[in-house]
């Protein structure tokens, strides 16, 4: 029975986890390092499906703020967008940064730029984001 109520617990914990992850990386407030460092607390045998899951969900929640900015009307004038302009996609590596990291999403959208290397870049910093919090789990 035990097994089972942690194989239930480390599901469930590992979908939190995901829906958390997601919703932070939208315009919604969330934590979801927070929930990351208490499933890897709780579950330190799940780091790296917790790790990947948490990058998914993040990932897939900043390009949802991506395409809210792809769908922008051209005609209005966007904070970050000359910075992200400027830098291209590898702006996003920072989509991570609370406040700064969604404004970065916006924008990349708005201007269109390539939405797999988005994508990549987006994964890349949040990837690494987690990963030290992932790491500091374990102390």
């Amino acid at each position: 029975m035990d097994s089972i109520n942690t194989i239930i617990g480390s599901d469930l914990s590992l979908w939190g986890l995901f829906i958390s992850s997601f919703l932070a990386a939208t315009l919604l407030p969330g934590g979801s390092e927070a929930v990351l460092f208490g499933v890897l607390k709780l579950h330190p045998e799940l780091f790296w499906p917790a790790l990947l899951l948490g990058t998914l969900g993040n990932t897939l929640g900043g390009m949802v703020t991506f395409g809210m900015g792809w769908v922008l009307p051209q005609t209005q004038q966007l904070k970050h967008a000359e910075n992200v302009r400027r830098l291209g996609t590898p702006a996003l590596l920072l989509a991570w940064v609370p406040l700064i990291g969604d404004a970065l999403c916006l924008a990349a959208g708005w201007l269109r730029l390539n939405w797999w290397q988005a994508a990549l870049f987006m994964a890349i910093g949040k990837f690494a984001r987690y990963w030290v919090i992932a790491l500091a789990s374990h102390y």
